[in-house]
């Protein structure tokens, strides 16, 4: 049985998050990257520069996204409120992460969002997140901010989606 838990994974916020983008978008470095598992509410926009991975296709992709990552400092998984696929997602990643590296979360930081307690290069210290709130509080607040968000579509989240 793992140690690793949904409870075990951090949030991050929608606030953190906004400000890694615009710092990566200012240097060369892809150190983080945010992962969309939203699968067919996956309109109106996204997280500027997230990859989008449907939760239906983790279960063949999900050892294919620890290779992909395993040089970024942080994977941020988010749905569309972070409540139930977003979660699931990073668990998942964490767990096969550990399966295929060896490294359990214990053995790196999870900890509080916005320390830098370790800089991850890969390996060991990658931190992996999930997204207060999902895209729907991302886009309450940055929807609208086009270096923040693509496609977005202001009528289709003005109502509700």
């Amino acid at each position: 049985m793992s140690s690793i838990t949904i409870t075990s994974i951090p949030r991050m916020s929608r606030e953190t998050l906004s400000a890694l983008i615009l710092k990566q978008a200012t240097s060369q470095a892809q150190d983080f990257v945010v992962v969309d598992v939203r699968d067919s509410d996956h309109v109106g926009g996204h997280v500027r520069g997230s990859l989008h991975v449907p939760s239906t296709s983790l279960d063949y992709r999900v050892p294919e996204l620890v290779r992909s990552f395993k040089d970024k400092d942080s994977v941020i998984f988010h749905c569309s409120l972070s409540q139930q696929r977003g979660p699931s997602a990073a668990l998942r990643y964490a767990r096969e992460r550990k399966r295929l590296l060896g490294i359990d979360l214990g053995d790196e930081h999870v900890g509080q969002e916005g320390t830098d307690k370790e800089q991850g290069t890969a390996g060991t210290q990658q931190k992996i997140y999930v997204l207060d709130g999902g895209f729907v509080s991302w886009q309450e607040k940055f929807g609208e901010d086009e270096k923040l968000t693509e496609g977005y579509q202001k009528d289709i989240w003005e109502f509700g989606c």
